[in-house]
C-alpha cells in the first residue's frame, strides 16, 4: 500500500488501521528456591537452578507477560527465616513504590514455607497490585513435575484483570487460594494445598481463570502493619498439645527462648493438657500474650481461656505470623484480640 495513502487512512481510521499493539504487562519473578527450582543431583553443582532458568524452560510465559527475574535466595523451605520474611516484604514494597511499570510480583518458594510467607506478605505488602506465590511438589525436570505448570498459572493469575485488590494469593495445582486460608496438608502429592472450611478463591482452567469469592479480612493496603526499618520479628514459639503434655516446653520458651508470645496448638476443641494450660496461664499473667489455636486443621474452637487471645480459624503457624506482627505494635491482649478479629 502507498505510504501516503496509508497515512491518510490512519488519520481517518486510527483505531482500526494504525493502533500500536499494547505491550504485555511486566511481571517480576522473585525466586527464593524450593522444590520448584530443585533438580536431580548432578544436574547442577548445588542441585538448585536460578529463576532465569525456570523462565527459560517455560516459553509459553512469553504469551502472557514480560518477565523479569530477581534472585532473592536459593534455599529450601526449612531455611527460610523470620528475617527473610521481613526482607522479602520490604523488597516487594520497594519494587511497587519505585518501579510503577511492574504490574505484579510472582514469588517462587519452597512448598513448606508457602502458607506462612504468603500470609506474612498479605499483612505487610502495601499495594493492591497482585502478589502471587507458587511452589512445587516434584523436582524440576523430573517425570510429572508440577512446578512449570504452577509457575505458568501463577503468571496467568497475576495478569488477570480481577487480581488487583484480592490480597496476596497462592496459585498451585490449578487452584487459587487466599493467603490467610491456604495450608499445605499433604507431604508429596501435587494436590497438597487447600483453604480449609472457607474454600478456594477460584481456579485456573485451560481456557480461563475464574474467581468465585473475595477475601473479607483486612490485608495489604488496609493492613496496619509496617515492617519498614525492621530487620527481624519478635520471638514467638508454638507449643503443641498432646496427651500428658506438661509445662516444660512452655517454661523453656519463656526462660531460655525469651519468648515475647506463645501460640498454643491446642486439642481441636481448643483446650490444652492440664499442666500445659496451667503453665500458659502463668505466662499470660506475666503479660506475655498467648494465642489459643488448635491442631486439628479445620474450624475454630470455642474460646476456652479468657486470658488467652482467640486465634479464630487460623492454623498455629499462621497465628504465629499474625502474633509476631501484632507484637511489633503492642503487647496488650485486648488490642491483639482486635487484630485477630480483623485479620
Amino acid at each position: 500500500m502507498n505510504h501516503r495513502l496509508l497515512a491518510s487512512l490512519c488519520l481517518l481510521f486510527p483505531a482500526v488501521l494504525c493502533a500500536q499493539p499494547k505491550p504485555l504487562p511486566l511481571v517480576r519473578l522473585i525466586a527464593t528456591g524450593g522444590t520448584i527450582a530443585h533438580v536431580r543431583p548432578g544436574f547442577t553443582p548445588d542441585t538448585r537452578i536460578e529463576g532465569a532458568q525456570l523462565i527459560k524452560d517455560i516459553p509459553q510465559l512469553g504469551e502472557q507477560a514480560r518477565i523479569e527475574v530477581e534472585e532473592f535466595s536459593k534455599i529450601g523451605s526449612g531455611d527460610f527465616s523470620t528475617a527473610m520474611l521481613v526482607g522479602l516484604a520490604n523488597r516487594i514494597n520497594q519494587i511497587f513504590a519505585k518501579e510503577p511499570e511492574v504490574h505484579a510480583v510472582v514469588v517462587s518458594i519452597g512448598s513448606n514455607a508457602l502458607e506462612e510467607v504468603a500470609y506474612f506478605l498479605d499483612l505487610t505488602v502495601k499495594s493492591e497490585k497482585p502478589v502471587i506465590l507458587t511452589a512445587a511438589q516434584r523436582l524440576h525436570g523430573t517425570l510429572g513435575a508440577d512446578g512449570d505448570k504452577n509457575l505458568y498459572e501463577a503468571v496467568r493469575v497475576a495478569v488477570h484483570p480481577l487480581s488487583p485488590g484480592m490480597g496476596v494469593m497462592a496459585v498451585v495445582n490449578d487452584e487459587i487460594h487466599a493467603a490467610r486460608d491456604v495450608r499445605k496438608t499433604i507431604s508429596h502429592r501435587v494436590n497438597a494445598w487447600n483453604s480449609g472450611d472457607v474454600g478456594d478463591l477460584g481456579m485456573v482452567d485451560k481456557d480461563r481463570v475464574s474467581f468465585y469469592r473475595r477475601p473479607l479480612r483486612l490485608h495489604t493496603t488496609h493492613s496496619e502493619f509496617d515492617v519498614t526499618g525492621l530487620t527481624d520479628l519478635p520471638k514467638v514459639y508454638i507449643v503443641y498439645s498432646y496427651v500428658g503434655a506438661d509445662g516444660v516446653l512452655v517454661d523453656a520458651a519463656v526462660g531460655q527462648g525469651k519468648a515475647k508470645g506463645i501460640v498454643l496448638a491446642a486439642f481441636p476443641t481448643g483446650t490444652g493438657a492440664p499442666e500445659q494450660a496451667d503453665a500458659l496461664l502463668k505466662v499470660a499473667a506475666k503479660g506475655i500474650p498467648v494465642v489459643d489455636s488448635q491442631r486439628g486443621g479445620n474450624g475454630r474452637p470455642a474460646k476456652r481461656y479468657p486470658e488467652f487471645v482467640d486465634g479464630d480459624n487460623l492454623n498455629p503457624q499462621q497465628a504465629r505470623i499474625l502474633l509476631m506482627l501484632a507484637l511489633t505494635k503492642t503487647s496488650k491482649i485486648n488490642e491483639i484480640q482486635r487484630m485477630f478479629e480483623a485479620y
